[in-house]
């Protein structure tokens, strides 16, 4: 086998491996690109997450302002029950 033919194997077999690189290559990009959009989507849900979260403590705050409130109304309206109850009742004749 003389140096041109061994050229030529070398150029063929030089092709092939760019060949193969190309096409690792591409589809490593191809991987890169669905890793970028999966990515993307779940940092859309967990914007979702959070702004759902803050909704839901927002909510929570209010719904304790409220017991708060109940809570003192009821202790006041116990209060005066129990004021009435000591006072000494009379009796109709």
């Amino acid at each position: 086998m003389g140096p041109k033919r061994e050229e030529e194997e070398t150029t063929l077999s030089l092709r092939k491996r760019n060949e193969e690189l190309e096409r690792e290559l591409r589809k490593s990009k191809e991987r890169e690109e669905q890793m970028k959009q999966e990515l993307q989507r779940a940092w859309e849900r967990l914007k979702i997450a959070e702004e759902g979260e803050e909704r839901l403590c927002s909510q929570l705050a209010e719904l304790e302002a409220e017991a708060v409130i109940d809570a003192r109304a009821s202790h006041t309206r116990i209060l005066s029950l129990m004021e009435q109850l000591s006072q000494p009742q009379t009796l109709p004749s």
